[in-house]
């Protein structure tokens, strides 16, 4: 008969078997969990945990914020916002050399504020952005690869459906760990601006200048299809940094007035694309809470088996420094990045790695911005980012996957560039939390 901690590590191992075959990771996590705890602690205390565990995550009021983020973004895609704010970038940035980039960017960057998916956020860019690239004769590697890293700005820039996964498993904050993101999220996207700018000037070959300029009155026209956007994205942020609302509240006020923008835009239309869009917000969300739950499980195994006290252990001996902690961490989320979603990611991953953040004395905040811009890189580095398929995916032929990696590297450099400055200066993550009138 096997001890619990042999039963701990033999289920770790046949959970990464699981995967390798294409186990939903959900399902994967909570069978070896309850089958975990089934043979190492009983019948009862197995199907305890099983009666209890689910319905705790479910009914969690402070969880709601959840499927509410996901709602929003659902709704503003329905809405067509994307296609407006990219438009509207457009013709404000397309004088510059490389413009079409630099509104790729931005555009990204905005609806990364009501979106929160860095999938959906890569695609729903590819199929508008893309095409009008080609158009104007931009490097087609360059384009899909600014798209693909743009998109990922969504998993940093609040509202972010990763950070709340983060604060739900690790019982932080989610309000100041999504207000914790807003200037790492910024400073990215300026550092790809500039770094844009630099590579269209040294081969302006990547960028032909466009000459059919659009006048002033078109660019301000253009402005006011954004700013309902800008209107909702400064309610709910600023909400959570004064305390106005709670996190939760903020989804509910997102939530709400991203559906009075799509009704404003569709009202013509029939009210089909708000089934679709509430069965996409539905569909979304209960994957997310079936790994969350999944997942919870298997940590709850992980916990009392003694697997986390041994990994804390190990991480002790091994890596007992902060800054050595912090590059095992760091190959470790790029290496797994190759072959599981941010979500998988997170919940796989925490149950072992959060115990060793408390002990060696890590700041959690800080912690957590750290590991969700490594996986913002990791969603970014070949061979098998999941943004680079994502992409890939929405052009439709128009572009190989060589384009894809190509045209991801210079901006794979970019980031490793903030990842750095991050590193080095806790406070571009930690000030604007500390200034919360509520957390």
């Amino acid at each position: 008969m096997m001890d619990a901690l042999t039963i701990g590590y033999t289920c770790v191992g046949l959970l990464f078997l699981f995967l390798a075959l294409g186990v939903p990771v959900g399902v994967a996590m909570g069978i070896l969990g309850v089958g975990g705890m089934y043979f190492g602690f009983g019948e009862n205390f197995a199907f305890g945990q099983l009666r209890t565990l689910p319905f705790a995550v479910v009914s969690n009021y402070a969880f709601a914020v959840l499927p509410l983020f996901v709602l929003m973004g659902v709704l503003a895609e329905a809405a067509g916002i994307t296609a407006q704010l990219f438009y509207a970038a457009d013709l404000w940035l397309r004088r510059l050399r490389g413009g079409l980039y630099q509104a790729v960017i931005v555009g990204s960057a905005l609806f990364a504020a009501i979106s929160g998916s860095t999938i959906v956020n890569a695609v729903v860019f590819t199929r508008i952005a893309f095409p009008e690239m080609l158009r104007y004769g931009y490097s087609r590697s360059l384009s899909i690869g600014s798209i693909a890293a743009a998109g990922s700005f969504a998993a940093m820039i609040p509202p972010s459906i990763t950070m709340v996964i983060y604060a739900i498993i690790t019982e932080q904050s989610v309000g100041k760990l999504l207000i914790a993101g807003f200037l790492p999220g910024i400073l990215t996207a300026a550092i790809y601006l500039g770094g844009v700018w630099v590579m269209v000037t040294l081969r302006p070959s990547l960028a032909p200048m466009i000459t059919d300029l659009p006048s002033r009155r078109e660019k301000f026209r253009a402005l006011r299809g954004v700013t309902p956007v800008a209107a909702l994205m400064i309610i709910v942020l600023g909400g959570l940094y004064f305390g106005f609302f709670p996190p939760s509240a903020a989804g509910a006020v997102g939530a709400g007035g991203a559906f009075v923008i799509a009704l404003s835009r569709r009202y013509r239309d029939r009210l089909g694309w708000l089934g679709e869009a509430l069965r996409d917000a539905a569909s979304i969300s209960s994957i997310i809470f079936i790994i969350l739950i999944g997942g919870l499980v298997f940590s709850r195994m992980l916990v009392v088996s003694g697997v986390i006290d041994g990994f804390v252990d190990l991480v002790n001996t091994f890596a007992g420094s902060p800054v050595l902690f912090m590059i095992f961490v760091s190959i470790m989320y790029l290496v797994l990045g190759c072959f599981l979603d941010t979500t998988s990611m997170l919940v796989v991953t925490l149950p072992f790695v959060f115990p060793a953040v408390v002990t060696l004395g890590i700041d959690p905040i800080w912690f957590g911005i750290v590991l969700v811009k490594l996986i913002e890189i990791s969603v970014i580095t070949p061979p098998v980012g999941i943004n680079l398929f994502a992409v890939l995916g929405a052009v439709s032929g128009q572009a190989k996957f060589s384009h894809v990696v190509k045209g991801v590297l210079p901006f794979l450099g970019l980031e490793l560039i903030v990842l750095a400055l991050l590193i080095l200066f806790p406070a571009i993550a930690t000030w604007l939390p500390g200034q919360m009138v509520a957390g």
